[in-house]
């Protein structure tokens, strides 16, 4: 089996205790997190925390991809987290991504953060009609969302969970999550109203976000109100028939 890694200098003093973790991390006594395809778990060492995501085993197909096509999910990851910080966009700190792979064939990953304590998750007031400051909440997230295509960052799985959200004097600051799918390219306008099609179908939602988005890029309230609605409504048309498909074969 071969190994790699990359890990974060600034964390180098953990490095055998995380790499540990890594190696047990089946029959670690962390704090899960999350328990699904890709299982995280929360671990407390000595003067920090950590996240440790480990991703589902990929099938024969995706083991092919990832060794010779493309990067891993962990190894995307990590790049994209580090890229994004050199850009000034918030996401929690990486620490590292370890890979396994046998025969040249990836089999396990992980990537390793440090936690963040954050206040909630954007979906929380994209949904919560009663959400306290939900307008000017839902403005900055606009202007958050606005410094990613400034910034040429194409956020694929821009949806409501991927975004968290901490208060600083009651003013919010925004944390992506979950990067493994991203693409740093210049986006168009219709690129940039695209990439809201995942965070909701509510067209109360999308009235406040079109508002506000259309001011800060000079364009017509009206023309991104329409075009988000449309890419919102073909965004959920599609998730239907996948599940319709998906159920059909299951």
């Amino acid at each position: 089996m071969n190994k790699s890694i990359e890990f974060n200098s600034k964390y180098i003093n953990f490095k055998e205790e995380i790499l540990s973790i890594i190696k047990n991390f089946n029959t670690s006594n962390g704090q899960t997190i999350k328990d699904h395809r890709n299982n995280i778990k929360k671990f407390s060492l000595e003067q920090i925390q950590i996240n440790v995501k480990s991703f589902g085993v990929p099938n024969f197909f995706n083991s092919i991809v990832y060794a010779f096509f493309r990067l891993s999910k962990a190894n995307r990851s990590y790049n994209y987290a580090m890229k994004l910080l050199n850009l000034g966009i918030n996401t929690p700190t990486p620490i590292c991504y370890y890979e396994v792979k046998k025969n040249g064939l990836l089999t396990n990953s992980f990537y390793v953060s440090e936690q963040l304590n954050f206040d909630f998750p954007i979906s929380e007031v994209i949904n919560n009609v009663n959400y306290p400051d939900r307008i000017s909440i839902l403005n900055d997230f606009v202007g958050f969302t606005l410094k990613l295509h400034e910034n040429g960052i194409n956020f694929l799985d821009h949806s409501p969970g991927n975004t968290l959200v901490r208060l600083n004097n009651s003013k919010p600051t925004f944390y992506l999550v979950d990067l493994n799918r991203m693409r740093f390219e210049e986006m168009n306008f219709k690129m940039r109203i695209m990439n809201f099609r995942r965070l909701t179908n509510d067209k109360e939602v999308i009235k406040i976000i079109s508002r506000e988005y259309a001011v800060l890029s000079n364009r017509s309230e009206e023309e991104v109100f329409k075009l988000m609605m449309y890419y919102s409504n073909q965004f959920l048309s599609r998730r239907s028939i996948r599940k319709k498909i998906k159920k059909i074969f299951s």
